[in-house]
């Protein structure tokens, strides 16, 4: 018997048993649907990390106090106050990769307006700051170079701290705020960013360094250093700068090792990538059990299929049928259950991706290679349960196999 016909036979009992057959493959449906979901969402959400991180800038490179070490006793509490304004101006001066710096101060305080007022971040930097974190003014101007290293009382807000504290946009640029009750005027209104990681971006102050650092929050040291490339190419080099200016310049000055992290955007979007590829791997493994229990499924009816067509079988074996014929017939509808299983849930995972992606707000991607393994998988499930039964079927004793009732 040809192949061929040993595939139309397979598909003659199947629609035999229509409904059978279709309980029998929904094991195998709902779990490469969900494979295929899962991965979908995965993969979504890893694109969509690398985006959010991507809107912050490729290039910056983010410099903070580290744990600090006292006689050799490894202290949980962070060296806060390592950080000075002269670090930024001794590295924009001995890291030729580096082009841009600003050092930054932040703290969350009340903002008054009349009778309006919100609790938001206000930031203290140079005008650095707003090229390395891609801010552009929609009304009004950014503050210069010089007053960002001033202690002049002017600030740039964003677009959600105007909407919560002026009725009029136009009249904003201009209008006095009280930052814990400290007077600002405002110059500009930063373009709308949107929220990042659901933190809402367009809720910021930025005013010079100088004046948060020393008029609002009285310290002397800042919480990070930010700086930026010309290219992403450029920011590898300019962090090995930096990380041997500061050992080398500050163990000198504090007879000690300097405790201090340096951490790349790009660094920050592998680590996140490797996160969410080993969820993604997770959620597909737990729904890749629906595809086990689908196996067990098929191997369970085609164990009372043989025992139902006993007879059958024992008539092709008495006029001479070999017995792997016997096993091929039985395995390949096996195969073709699960196939057909396979295909409707490959269907099945675009609906669910889809749905995820509606309910989640996330972008869900389906891609070639989660489609060929869940099929290959639904295959491999197909030929794995049913060849047990196949093999029962071509081990029957002819005689026995025609006299079974």
């Amino acid at each position: 018997m040809k192949t061929i016909d040993l595939i139309k036979s397979a598909f003659r009992s199947i629609n035999r048993n229509r409904t059978r057959s279709l309980l029998t493959m929904l094991g195998i449906i709902i779990g490469v649907g969900s494979v295929i979901a899962m991965m979908a969402i995965g993969r979504g959400s890893e694109d969509s990390i690398k985006s959010e991180l991507g809107k912050l800038g490729t290039n910056m490179i983010i410099i903070s106090p580290g744990p600090d070490n006292r006689g050799g006793v490894r202290i949980d509490e962070a060296n806060i106050d390592i950080l000075k304004e002269k670090d930024a101006a001794a590295i924009i001066d001995n890291c030729p990769s580096v082009k841009y710096i600003t050092p930054v101060v932040q703290s969350r305080t009340q903002v008054v307006n009349g009778s309006s007022n919100t609790r938001t971040t206000v930031v203290g930097a140079y005008r650095d700051y707003f090229i390395i974190n891609n801010y552009n003014t929609m009304r009004g101007q950014l503050f210069d170079e010089t007053t960002g290293r001033s202690l002049q009382k002017v600030c740039v807000i964003g677009k959600t701290v105007a909407d919560e504290l002026f009725e009029n946009q136009d009249e904003v640029v201009g209008k006095i705020i009280r930052l814990d009750k400290i007077p600002f005027r405002i110059i500009g209104v930063l373009e709308e960013k949107g929220r990042t990681f659901g933190v809402d971006r367009d809720k910021i102050i930025v005013a010079p360094f100088q004046t948060i650092q020393k008029r609002m929050l009285g310290v002397t040291y800042a919480h990070q250093i930010l700086a930026s490339t010309d290219s992403e190419d450029q920011v590898e080099s300019a962090k090995n700068e930096i990380s041997n200016l500061f050992v080398n310049e500050l163990k000198k000055e504090s007879g000690g090792e300097p405790q201090f992290n340096i951490q790349t955007q790009k660094e920050l979007m592998e680590i996140m990538g490797s996160i969410t590829g080993v969820l993604t791997l997770l959620l597909a493994a737990i729904a890749s059990i629906s595809l086990l229990v689908g196996g067990i499924g098929i191997m369970n009816i085609m164990l009372v299929s043989v025992t139902e067509r006993t007879k059958e079988i024992g008539l092709r074996l008495a006029v001479g049928a070999p017995a792997r014929i016997i096993l091929l017939q039985f395995l390949i509808e096996s195969i073709v259950l699960s196939l057909i299983g396979g295909l409707i849930g490959v269907v099945l995972g675009y609906v669910m991706a889809e749905i995820a992606s509606d309910s989640l707000g996330i972008k869900s991607i389906v891609t070639l290679n989660s489609i060929i393994l869940a099929f290959g998988f639904s295959f491999f499930v197909g030929v794995v349960f049913g060849f047990f039964p196949a093999r029962k079927a071509a081990r029957l004793n002819p005689i026995q196999a025609l006299r079974h009732e």
